[in-house]
């Protein structure tokens, strides 16, 4: 019971993170977005801290787990160069 509560907060939490990403599309005001993803922010923090909190130890050291090698090496994860996917810059001559 005590894991079903855990999961549950984790999956609000990030539910509230994922919803930031649609709030700018809903046509509020901008001070209205900023309350909205201010608000979204805490309740995402909070049921993240809660549910670390059901699920225990294990469960953090998974997500350490998954999360600090992306932090330690994005460049393992997205492609180097420009966006056109070129490593070297273009170098254009004035004649």
């Amino acid at each position: 019971m005590i894991k079903t509560i855990g999961y549950t907060l984790f999956l609000i939490c990030c539910i509230a993170f994922l919803s930031i990403l649609i709030v700018p599309l809903l046509g509020f005001s901008g001070k209205q977005i900023a309350t909205i993803t201010l608000i979204l922010i805490i309740i995402g923090e909070v049921t993240f801290y809660a549910s670390l909190l059901f699920l225990g130890k294990s469960f953090y050291k998974k997500i350490k787990e998954r999360v600090v090698p992306f932090l330690k090496t994005p460049g393992r994860y997205f492609r180097k160069g420009d966006l056109r996917g070129n490593d070297k810059p273009d170098t254009e001559t004035n004649q």
